[in-house]
C-alpha cells in the first residue's frame, strides 16, 4: 500500500515546521488569549482594575473609616500628614478614606450602564440586521434621533429636570443615551455575517430565526461590539463624574470621585492635593479601561497582530 500524500482526501495536512504544535491548535479565542498575555499593558490594565473592583467592593480593606466618618472641620483643607496620606478634605474628613468610598459609585456606574447598553445594542442590533425591511428602519430612525442628543448635555438636561437622583437614575440616563453606537455596530455586522455560507447551510436545514440568531450570526458578529463596550466603561466613568463635577449627578452626602473634584474647584490653587488624588485615581481607572480595550481589540483582529 502506498503511503498517503498530501493530495490523498484522507491523509492528514503534514504540520507546519514554522510553528509549535500547541499553537497550531489554538481556535481563535485561544488565539485571542495567547496574545493578551504576551501584552505587559494588559496586565498591567487588569492589575489596575481588579485593585479598583476590590477597593469598590470592599472598601474597608483600604480605609479605616467609612465615608464621611470622624470628620473635624477644624482640619479642613489641610495637607498630608502622619497617618493621613492624602489630608482632610474640605468637611475635615480623612481624604484617603473618601478617595476610597469614592470609587464604588464610579466603577457601578460605569459597569451597569455599559452592561444595559450593551443588551440593548444585541437586540436591536440582532433584530434590525437580520430582519430588515421595516423593523430596520424603525431601529435605525430611532438611534438617530438618540444620536442628535449630546451625551453630557442630555444627561444635564434630563437630571436637572428630575432633581433628587441617585445612582440607578444616573444609570438609566446614561444607558438611554449610551446605546447608540453600539447598536450601528452590531447592525452592521449582523448585515455582514447573515449572508455568510455557513448561515446559509443553517438555513437550508430548516433552522429558525431564532436559531440562526442566536447560535450562527450572534457569536461571528459580537466580537467588535464587546470591544466597544470595553472602552465604553471608561467613558462613561468620565461622563459620570463630568456630571457629578457639574453638580448634577450624585449629590452629597454620596461621595464619588467626580463630587470630590467639584468640592475642590474653588480650592485648588490652595490646596491642590483636593484635586490631585481624585484625579489621579479618574484618570487611572479611565485610561486602564482604554488600554484593556485596545489591548482586546488587537488581540481579536488578526490583521492587527
Amino acid at each position: 500500500m502506498s503511503e498517503p500524500t498530501t493530495l490523498d482526501p484522507v491523509a492528514a495536512p503534514l504540520p507546519d515546521p514554522e510553528r509549535p504544535p500547541a499553537e497550531r491548535v489554538r481556535r481563535r479565542g485561544g488565539d485571542a488569549w495567547y496574545e493578551l498575555r504576551r501584552r505587559p499593558l494588559f496586565w498591567c490594565s487588569v492589575v489596575i482594575l481588579l485593585l479598583a473592583a476590590v477597593m469598590a467592593a470592599v472598601p474597608s480593606l483600604f480605609a479605616r473609616l467609612g465615608p464621611n466618618e470622624q470628620c473635624d472641620l477644624l482640619r479642613a483643607k489641610q495637607g498630608p500628614a502622619s497617618g493621613h496620606p492624602f489630608g482632610w478634605d474640605v468637611q475635615g474628613c480623612d481624604y484617603w478614606s473618601q478617595v476610597v468610598h469614592g470609587a464604588r459609585p464610579s466603577l457601578v456606574v460605569g459597569t451597569a450602564v455599559t452592561v444595559f447598553a450593551l443588551a440593548v445594542s444585541v437586540v436591536l442590533g440582532t433584530l434590525a440586521g437580520y430582519l430588515g425591511g421595516v423593523v430596520d428602519a424603525v431601529v435605525s430612525r430611532l438611534t438617530d434621533i438618540f444620536f442628535g442628543l449630546p451625551f453630557v448635555l442630555g444627561a444635564t438636561v434630563i437630571l436637572v429636570a428630575f432633581p433628587g437622583h441617585g445612582i440607578w437614575a444616573i444609570t438609566l440616563v446614561l444607558v438611554a443615551l449610551g446605546w447608540t453606537t453600539m447598536t450601528r455596530i452590531m447592525r452592521s455586522q449582523v448585515i455582514a455575517v447573515r449572508e455568510a455560507d455557513f448561515v446559509l447551510a443553517a438555513r437550508a436545514l430548516g433552522a429558525g430565526p431564532l436559531r440562526l440568531m442566536a447560535r450562527h450570526i450572534l457569536p461571528n458578529a459580537f466580537a467588535p461590539v464587546f470591544v466597544v463596550a470595553m472602552l465604553n466603561v471608561g467613558n462613561v466613568i468620565a461622563g459620570e463624574a463630568t456630571l457629578d463635577y457639574l453638580g448634577v449627578g450624585l449629590q452629597y452626602p454620596t461621595v464619588s470621585w467626580g463630587l470630590q473634584l467639584n468640592m475642590a474647584q474653588d480650592f485648588y490653587a490652595d490646596h491642590p492635593h483636593l484635586l490631585v488624588f481624585p484625579a489621579l485615581f479618574l484618570s487611572v481607572t479611565v485610561l486602564s479601561f482604554l488600554l484593556l480595550g485596545d489591548a482586546v481589540r488587537d488581540a481579536l483582529d488578526p490583521r492587527l497582530r
